[in-house]
């Protein structure tokens, strides 16, 4: 098949799925292959990924700029999941987050209505 055909085959497999929902997740990027891991384990095979990306928490996180005084970053992810995929993830992402919470890790999710 060619792969114009085959991308057009998969969009229409994730088209066929009743619900599907995005994930957004942002992490300290020092913790990528933890975070790369989580979505692998739970079959996440698709993601758009921004490196380098700064920030600051809303509760007791320090600052992620990327300057002298603040050296760290943050990555972000997003993937678009099925409905029954997102509660694993999110468990694995959260038991994550308790062990360490320098980590900066915060994760979304929402519904997808329509998508290509």
């Amino acid at each position: 098949m060619p792969p114009s055909l085959k991308l057009m085959a998969y969009g229409l497999q994730l088209l066929n799925h009743t619900t599907m929902k995005a994930i957004l997740i942002t992490y300290n990027q020092a913790y990528y292959d933890e975070i790369a891991k989580i979505l692998n384990d739970n079959g996440v095979k698709g993601f758009t990924e921004w490196n380098e990306i700064k920030g600051h928490g809303s509760e007791t996180g320090e600052p992620h700029y990327g300057t002298h005084a603040w050296p760290t970053l943050n990555n972000a992810i997003i993937s678009i999941v099925p409905d029954e995929a997102v509660d694993g993830i999110l468990n694995q992402l959260h038991e994550k987050d308790l062990k360490t919470p320098d980590l900066g890790l915060r994760a979304f999710s929402w519904n997808i209505e329509k998508m290509v």
